[in-house]
């Protein structure tokens, strides 16, 4: 079996992977993602333990156990960039031997969950809800790079925003992934749910204007108005749209739940974000540790 080049994956000194710098041993099968890196102790100090405390740069980890099931808390850090890094590398801490440095015949799927904040681009999805994305749409270009696996029904939804939002061959070509089904249903009961769209950045390309005049000035308004079979764009953020994507093409599950931070109808902020999240990550917990093994 031909063996992978230092330059392609590269591991630290200790033998753990280069960003994360975590062992095999160090992660569960289940991992919940946040951005931000503070947010990882606050998930993790809902665990009934804590056997694995790392941080490299951005990337803290904490893997305990939660109700007698053992879970990952991970920061991905802040955009599409980073999650390229993060799941190539969480896959490669479980489906290739990092000694012989070759890819495994037999595959393990992690069930991974986003935690995250994003914008609503609904009325009616006021801040501070909990929106559970079914699908997660890139706006960023990032799965441009890989050779995409579509569904049928993934490439007619596509096909629809493509026309509803031409890219006037300025912007990257979308891309678009459903979540995991299992994952899905354990999660979003309770929540709003819908289309999530990734951009590639939290200014100009949210259709905000500071200094600077986003080239789209209709972005958020085009972005509410979508539909297709039902289905609409609920919110925005910077990170969904990549983790659906790489996902699906190295056969891992995954959703994303988010709060709701600022209607961008509506123009409200949250008055209370951080209990929100609380709220959120509690209830998320509870589901996943109730969760059979998929």
């Amino acid at each position: 079996m031909k063996q992978i080049p230092e330059s392609e994956l590269i591991l630290n000194p200790d033998g753990s992977v280069y960003h994360l710098n975590l062992h095999p041993e160090e992660l569960a099968d289940t991992v919940i993602n946040v951005g931000d890196p503070d947010r990882v102790a606050k998930v993790s100090s809902f665990f009934d333990t804590i056997e694995v405390r790392k941080q490299k740069r951005e990337f803290v980890t904490h893997t305990g156990t939660y109700r007698g099931k053992r879970m990952t808390v991970l920061s991905t850090g802040i955009g599409t960039d980073n999650i390229d890094i993060v799941y190539n590398e969480l896959d490669s801490l479980v489906n290739i031997d990092l000694k012989k440095r070759v890819i495994k015949d037999e595959k393990t799927s992690l069930q991974l969950v986003r935690i995250g904040t994003s914008g609503s681009l609904q009325g009616d999805i006021p801040a501070d809800a909990f929106v559970c994305s079914r699908y997660g749409l890139g706006l960023d270009g990032l799965l441009n790079f890989y050779h995409q696996q579509n569904t049928e029904e993934e490439k007619q939804l596509l096909a629809a925003f493509d026309t509803h939002f031409p890219n006037e061959g300025r912007f990257p070509a979308n891309y678009i992934y459903r979540s995991d089904d299992a994952l899905f249903n354990a999660l979003s009961p309770g929540m709003h749910s819908g289309i999530t769209a990734s951009c590639s950045g939290f200014y100009g390309p949210q259709g905000r204007m500071l200094r600077l005049q986003p080239y789209r000035h209709d972005i958020i308004e085009r972005l509410s108005a979508f539909e297709h079979n039902g289905v609409r764009l609920t919110n925005f953020e910077m990170e969904t749209g990549a983790m659906f994507g790489l996902a699906r093409l190295l056969g891992h599950r995954v959703c994303a739940v988010n709060v709701i931070v600022a209607n961008r109808i509506a123009n409200k902020f949250s008055q209370d974000a951080e209990a929100s999240m609380e709220k959120l990550i509690q209830i998320t917990l509870d589901k996943l540790s109730s969760l059979k093994d998929l």
